[in-house]
């Protein structure tokens, strides 16, 4: 491969080359155990030759795992960096608390305002140099965190009223901490923010105060749907697992509300019975979760459609319980529902081995 080429990858990509070149290397190996096919000696070291330099390349480019022993310990990287952060936020949050009432209100102030600037300069510095990228990301998270407690804090030195305005400005500094230290914690942080200021904003326009904002959960409606549509419309390439983050986080988001308006009709807009609107919203989450299957399946999104899946026999067996519990002996009500599960596993099978069909005619 060209280094032109790898110049264009992003590290999400080279790993999956990584992952495949391996996995072919294994397959190989088996097929030519059982004397399907060889190589000669020159054929096998060209082959070989090339993967390692390959793997080299990517591995010097993105700092990304060449084989399993090094994914177990970035695995393990991983967890310390998290709670490497958590702890060193922790500590600047009590550190604060201990000795604040000691400055002067212009100090704090001061302290307070260039913080979080000065945190994200040093994010952005460190995300340069550090090709890994666990240490841009505990630093990202410790920089939201004093963030958010300046944030707090300036509020009580001044007795600003709150207001909806604090997810909007929360949900932003998550979200540029997240693009520069490439982050999808901080990500989904950012994307609840964002969530959580839509819905607000959306109760606030029919007259509801915006701390209330949970009482209609149809607001969060709206956001789900933006959140889901940005990976269509903006490539997210260069970051890791971007766009699964948005359209998982904005998936599940959706699906809970549906969830929730099904069973709770009372806290809707619309000026219908509650019995009329639980049925609109859970035949609503029928068609959305059947949907979401269909669309994973289709644009080759798992995790969408084992959503859509997940969602579609909560809405199920929720319904079951509604309809049954009550009345129906308990034996029953459990028989019925251990054969609706036997049904379903008949019904993917018989769509799996359809799948497998319409592979085969298009090989």
């Amino acid at each position: 491969m060209k280094k032109q080429t790898i110049t264009t990858l992003s590290k999400t990509d080279a790993q999956s080359r990584v992952d495949q070149i391996r996995s072919f290397q294994a397959e190989l190996e088996l097929i030519e155990k059982e004397n399907i096919v060889s190589f000669d000696e020159n054929q096998q070291n060209s082959i070989a030759e090339y993967h390692e330099n390959l793997i080299t390349q990517l591995s010097t480019a993105f700092d990304i795992d060449s084989n399993k022993r090094e994914k177990q310990f970035s695995f393990g990287m991983k967890i310390a960096s998290f709670l490497g952060a958590v702890a060193l936020a922790s500590s600047v949050f009590f550190f604060f608390y201990q000795f604040w009432g000691g400055y002067s209100t212009t100090i704090q102030v001061l302290i307070l305002v260039t913080a979080p600037f000065i945190a994200l300069a040093g994010t952005m510095f460190i995300a340069y140099r550090d090709s890994t990228g666990y240490f841009s990301k505990l630093l990202g998270l410790i920089t939201y965190a004093c963030f958010t407690l300046n944030i707090i804090m300036l509020g009580q030195i001044f007795n600003i009223i709150p207001s909806q305005n604090i997810f909007l400005v929360l949900g932003i500094f998550a979200l540029l901490l997240a693009y520069v230290s490439d982050a999808r914690l901080l990500l989904i942080i950012g994307l609840i923010g964002i969530s959580c200021f839509i819905s607000t904003q959306a109760a606030s326009w029919t007259g509801i105060y915006w701390l209330n904002f949970g009482m209609r959960p149809e607001t969060f409606l709206p956001a789900a749907i933006i959140l889901f549509l940005i990976p269509t419309f903006i490539s997210h390439k260069k970051f890791s697992g971007f766009d699964s983050a948005y359209r998982i986080f904005s998936a599940i988001l959706f699906f809970i509300s549906l969830f929730i308006m099904s069973h709770w009709g009372e806290s809707s807009y619309f000026n219908l019975s509650n019995e009329s609107i639980e049925g609109i919203y859970l035949l609503a989450g029928f068609i959305f979760s059947v949907g979401a299957v269909w669309y994973g399946i289709r644009k080759s999104l798992p995790a969408i459609a084992n959503i859509g899946s997940v969602f579609f026999v909560i809405f199920l067996y929720s319904k079951f319980y509604d309809w049954w519990w009550e009345w129906m002996p308990k034996y029953l009500f459990f028989m019925i529902i251990g054969l609706t599960a036997i049904l379903a596993l008949i019904i993917f099978k018989q769509f799996r081995s359809e799948s497998r069909k319409n592979i085969k005619v298009v090989l």
